[in-house]
């Protein structure tokens, strides 16, 4: 079988630039323009995509609900310190979830767009 690896993650927003700044400034990865949109590389090489919409984009609700919009999927970023890391995301513009599964390990926030993604202890 022929190797298959991830190229880039793309992410449907209605402000590319804005949430680029905000992950920018989350993480410190570098940001770039890729395929003409605003992206961020990772130290690993990983490639965030920060697409505009051709469409009313929807922020999903979590906890899911039914009939509501769904995650199609989130975020788990690693944090050396989960407090401060959490703290320092909600500076940004991120908001704690008012759900909250097991904030000792992780906790999930909302980017300025509604996306959920998680601080993880390492």
């Amino acid at each position: 079988m022929k190797k298959i690896c991830m190229g880039d993650i793309a992410i449907d927003c209605a402000n590319p630039e804005r949430l680029r700044g905000f992950y920018a400034n989350l993480t410190g990865w570098t940001q770039c323009i890729r395929y003409s949109c605003p992206a961020l590389i990772a130290e690993n090489g990983l490639v965030l995509l920060f697409m505009p919409c051709d469409f009313d984009y929807i922020p999903p609700v979590w906890p899911e609900k039914p009939g509501k919009q769904q995650k199609q999927m989130h975020f788990n970023f690693q944090a050396e310190d989960l407090t401060f890391s959490v703290k320092r995301a909600i500076t940004l513009g991120a908001k704690k979830a008012e759900h909250q599964y097991d904030q000792k390990n992780y906790v999930t926030l909302f980017d300025p767009e509604g996306h959920p993604f998680c601080l993880c202890a390492e």
